[in-house]
């Protein structure tokens, strides 16, 4: 099956038959306002909070709908997948649920909260280099010696259908309120979030993304996709995507989405933000969204929007330092 056409198998009813895969597994998380975040943005915005969800963030959506769409024989097998943490961490809850062999090929400077999370599910760990190795050739390698799958964090159709998931919970809350949006800022690494609820939501989307690892929004911008060149060690570690891919940017360009970038420091505010505020616990990477609204990143006065907080996995090193800031 050639790209374009894996890009044309993903498509709202897709998302649909993730929905119903996953019910029961996946919690539907709230859609909550907040006067204090009005107040801040000038505008009316609604929060959708993935950092509620199973394993602290949406990942478990995409995981869980890819495992439990393999064959038994596949299933038998083992799974191989690669992440710095939260894709981990719903692979690993999710092979444990459906009785699969899962291995994971986390970096070494991984965060601590998010290694042992995923040794706790039951996942075999293999370290690497961020920074001098290819963790997807490394888990490849793993999969092809021991005969089983490998499952991409965000480079697959069931992934990005699980996570349209998000979408369709939005969708129908907002009318379940009697409300509408004018668009959605989701925090990108990948694209499989921001891509998924393109989908599943129907809504505009705006990627947002650390500085330095913003190749989505230069990629949408230029038209052609455009790999990051080694920026270095972030705070926003779940988003240290060096490159997109033709899947999950196919359709963001068919949405005519758009993408900024956030600093690290304003994504460490936006955590403070959440705490006091919300009496939520995000991570740096999962607050990126919130960042771009609180900092005018993105012009919302006047408008309606929904802000994915898409993780809560942070140490209490790194937290106390966002709340410190």
């Amino acid at each position: 099956m050639s790209k374009n056409d894996v890009l044309r198998t993903v498509s709202k009813p897709d998302v649909e038959t993730a929905a119903e895969r996953i019910r029961g597994q996946a919690v539907r998380t709230p859609l909550l306002r907040s006067d204090a975040l009005d107040t801040a943005t000038g505008a009316r915005l609604w929060l959708k909070p993935e950092c509620l969800q199973r394993t602290g963030s949406f990942k478990f959506r995409g995981a869980y709908n890819r495992l439990a769409a393999m064959s038994r024989g596949e299933r038998s097998a083992g799974v191989v997948a690669f992440s710095s943490g939260n894709h981990a961490q719903g692979v690993a809850l999710a092979a444990r649920l459906l009785g699969v062999p899962a291995a994971i090929v986390m970096p070494e400077d991984a965060p601590a909260v998010k290694i042992d999370a995923t040794r706790g599910y039951g996942a075999e760990i293999i370290f690497y280099d961020r920074y001098a190795e290819d963790r997807a050739v490394i888990a490849v390698a793993l999969a092809a010696e021991r005969g089983g799958v490998v499952v991409p964090s965000y480079d697959d159709p069931h992934i990005v259908a699980g996570q349209g998931t998000v979408g369709l919970e939005i969708a129908a809350q907002l009318a379940e309120q009697g409300e509408t949006a004018d668009l959605v800022l989701v925090c990108c690494g990948g694209g499989g979030l921001a891509s998924g609820i393109a989908l599943g939501s129907g809504l505009p989307v705006v990627t947002v993304e650390p500085e330095g690892y913003d190749d989505v929004a230069r990629s949408l911008a230029a038209g052609r996709i455009l790999p990051v060149d080694s920026p270095g060690p972030t705070l926003c570690d779940a988003l240290q995507t060096m490159v997109t891919c033709d899947l999950t940017f196919g359709i963001l360009q068919r949405v005519h989405a758009t993408g900024v970038a956030v600093s690290e420091a304003a994504a460490m505010r936006a955590v403070g933000f959440a705490f006091r505020e919300l009496k939520l616990v995000l991570e740096p990477g999962g607050a990126v969204a919130l960042a771009a609204a609180l900092e005018g990143v993105v012009d919302l006065r006047g408008r309606s929007a929904v802000v994915i907080l898409s993780g809560g996995n942070v140490g209490a090193d790194v937290f106390a330092q966002c709340l410190a800031s």
